[in-house]
């Protein structure tokens, strides 16, 4: 009775072994599947043949194509000047802390060197080609295909000239813009410290000689029911870009046609260069702009 007691604890204990055996190679299995996928950050990558057709690739570690989100950095200069490199010294470190399931793209693009060399359309020419660089290499970069952009002056406005006016390859969840000119032809007739002689030479012409430029060069032309969420920020005394005719415009035009939007206007900043608590509020309300409205 005593061996037939034995035998059945040594049975029940060679089982218990068989099954922890079998739990710890699916373990050693799943744990090789899924290693810990680290932070990584790229410079310059190409996405065109231009030297200007460059970007800076910051991915956050544990990303993944189901749930990591995207933004997409556009910097200014008037469309003739300016580098990715504006960004880097606060703004990535500051989207990294608020948003850190967010990939961040900064990209450079070419640059008008009037009046010949890159006149208006190659800068929009040169956001489309990257945004759609950075969609088809998801598999690759790990990301989502939940893409926000954000631009500042002339960055702002390619961000909102793309996020509303190319919709085929993927859809912009939202546009973040820092004072950008919204209409191109009000730019022409009010340019505050731009002259019109300026506006002419990017695009190829004056509104009389060539309105279908101006018109298809304006985001507010394409501020529409298919139009995604926008937060823009805008300073009152701004030299460049006039709130009212620009920003408040396009704030309007939107409210209008049913778009998701939030207008923040500081009365006493201008183009740019804005002190640190006006930045710290304007960061504050765009990391809640993107966290109820990009999902």
């Amino acid at each position: 009775m005593l061996n037939i007691k034995n035998m059945k604890i040594k049975k029940i204990f060679a089982l218990a072994i068989f099954v922890l055996f079998v739990f710890e190679s699916c373990d050693k299995k799943v744990c090789g599947d899924c290693t810990p996928i680290l932070e990584k950050n790229t410079f310059n990558v190409a996405y065109g043949s231009d030297p200007l057709q460059k970007m800076d690739i910051y991915l956050p570690e544990n990303r993944n194509t189901a749930t990591t989100k995207v933004i997409i950095l556009i910097h200014g200069g008037a469309w003739i000047s300016g580098d990715k490199s504006e960004f880097t010294a606060v703004d990535i470190d500051t989207l990294k802390k608020r948003l850190p399931n967010y990939a961040i793209f900064n990209l450079n693009y070419r640059l008008a060197a009037l009046p010949s060399t890159n006149p208006f359309p190659a800068q929009e020419i040169d956001v489309r080609a990257a945004i759609e660089y950075i969609y088809g290499n998801r598999s690759t970069y790990l990301i989502s295909d939940k893409f926000v952009i954000m631009g500042g002056s002339a960055g702002g406005h390619l961000a909102l000239l793309h996020a509303y006016k190319y919709q085929s390859v993927v859809k912009i969840k939202a546009v973040v813009d820092f004072f950008g000119p919204t209409d191109m032809v009000d730019m022409y007739n009010n340019p505050g410290t731009f002259t019109p002689g300026s506006i002419a030479l990017l695009l190829s012409g004056t509104p009389t000689s060539n309105p279908t430029m101006y018109n298809q060069s304006s985001p507010i032309t394409y501020a529409t029911a298919t139009a995604c969420p926008t937060i823009i920020l805008q300073g009152g005394l701004d030299p460049l870009v006039n709130p009212t005719t620009q920003s408040l415009a396009l704030k309007n035009k939107l409210t209008t046609a049913g778009i998701i939007n939030q207008y923040v206007f500081y009365p006493l900043m201008g183009h740019g260069s804005w002190d640190a608590p006006t930045n710290i509020d304007a960061f504050n309300k765009i990391q809640a702009f993107l966290t109820a409205n990009v999902q």
